[in-house]
């Protein structure tokens, strides 16, 4: 299924980065937005909403921003974003904070959960595999959203539900 969803995202990702506006303007509305002083949210690829408007606008919002990094054992830590030269790319090819103990934030107010296929009646998600998120969001008691762009949205789970998968709080979708 990932495989799938990864080829129709790389058709659809022109229509993803237009819905991307959207989709930060439905989430400055709701209230776990504007009560967050604290937003942890992923650097997106090229085939998901793009996240560096979502930083930008927190960060004029006054609101500090945290990223993840991968640790061993294929646990996060959340780590504060200062700008987009500090970071280095991790071997998965993503953009991450430098590891600092004396930083890391593992209860921001609002974390923006990353995905490739949502499902609109039950908020389940199929993320990239690793299981990072679903490990951090089993221990986690903030606020989760996930912004859902048409190409990522289905109805219902097509997918199999696994007993350590998280439910987000609430999906934003267009």
């Amino acid at each position: 299924m990932r495989k799938q969803q990864i080829k129709q995202l790389n058709k659809n990702k022109a229509q993803t980065k237009k819905e991307s506006l959207q989709l930060l303007e439905q989430l400055q509305q709701t209230p776990e937005w504007q009560n967050a002083t604290t937003i942890a949210t992923t650097v997106s690829n090229l085939i998901e909403v793009d996240t560096d408007i979502i930083i930008q606008t927190a960060l004029t919002e006054g609101k500090k921003v945290y990223l993840p990094k991968t640790m061993p054992h294929r646990q996060m830590a959340f780590l504060p974003y200062i700008d987009r030269d500090s970071l280095i790319v991790s071997d998965y090819g993503i953009p991450e904070p430098v590891y600092d103990e004396k930083s890391v934030e593992q209860s921001p107010d609002l974390v923006i959960v990353p995905g490739l296929a949502f499902a609109i009646d039950s908020n389940y998600r199929v993320g990239f595999g690793g299981g990072y998120y679903d490990r951090f969001l089993a221990q986690y008691e903030g606020k989760t959203v996930a912004l859902v762009p048409s190409a990522m949205k289905f109805e219902t789970a097509d997918w199999e539900i696994k007993d350590h998968d998280i439910k987000i709080d609430r999906l934003l979708y267009i």
